[in-house]
């Protein structure tokens, strides 16, 4: 029987993010996934790539909810985007109705086809329900600055500040991640536990973002907790997982890159 893994996140068309991403990397690393969709973001070729985002009915997420939990014994999830405060209640009450040995939340805080005041109360309302029942966040560089409430992350004492002060929230890991954004030869990540802090490094690959990174990075943790590794061995496999997956890119007609899931197992054959 393998191990299981559950991810709750957006669909996004194209295959370079979200649930897509997600199931793909729960398969590379040997863990098979249940997924539950919570919207639709489909870019648009006519119009420069923007995002068209379509929510799905609350009451289909909690459909969903309801046959996965009740066909597995799922005690590992991942979360991704999900988009508004109706999805987020829905989501929060479906995780409040059984125990779970770890949450991991990729905090999506705003996707481009959100009104500014949509986008701002989703941001609420996942830093009031879903974030405190997380074990492991992982917010990239514009997400840690949102949730700590810090105007500019430059330095990586800087990026420490911000995962103490999202720490604060209620999770019990951060996973602060610099990325490309951070300046610096090197693709910098900090891991708090809420007493150590672990600065994890790697030569950064491009100086462009690649989409999927962050899906990637947090799909291979929740894959590797499923398993039963500790967390910050999970992170720190993660990290090296998402890296080749950066070096081994797949391009498309899209103006981005995406991350290669198959790269790591590849580079072992």
């Amino acid at each position: 029987m393998p191990d299981l893994a559950y991810v709750i996140a957006g669909s996004e068309a194209t295959g370079g993010a979200g649930l897509q991403v997600d199931l793909k990397t729960f398969q590379e690393l040997g863990v098979y996934g249940v997924g539950t969709t919570t919207c639709i973001v489909s870019f648009d070729p006519k119009a420069g790539w923007a995002h068209r985002f379509v929510p799905i009915a609350p009451e289909v997420i909690a459909d969903q909810i309801e046959a996965a939990t009740a066909a597995h014994d799922l005690d590992v999830v991942k979360i991704g985007m999900l988009g508004t405060p109706a999805t987020i209640d829905v989501v929060a009450a479906g995780l409040r109705r059984q125990p779970w040995r770890h949450v991991v939340l990729d905090p999506v805080l705003i996707c481009k086809g959100q009104e500014p005041g949509a986008a701002l109360d989703t941001d609420t309302a996942l830093r009031e329900q879903i974030l405190p029942l997380a074990t492991v966040v992982t917010p990239n560089l514009f997400e840690a600055r949102t949730l700590a409430g810090i105007d500019t992350i430059g330095t990586v004492d800087e990026l420490v500040e911000a995962a103490r002060r999202i720490h604060d929230l209620g999770p019990r890991y951060v996973v602060a991640k610099g990325g490309v954004d951070l300046p610096g030869d090197d693709a910098v990540d900090v891991l708090f536990d809420g007493t150590d802090v672990t600065v994890l490094r790697a030569p950064k690959v491009g100086r462009e973002r690649v989409s999927g990174a962050g899906c990637t990075l947090a799909a291979a943790v929740t894959a590797e907790l499923a398993k039963g590794a500790e967390v910050a061995s999970a992170v720190e496999f993660a990290k090296e997982f998402v890296t080749a997956g950066i070096a081994g890119r797949v391009s498309a007609r899209t103006p981005f890159d995406t991350v290669w899931q198959g790269a790591y197992v590849d580079a072992l054959a």
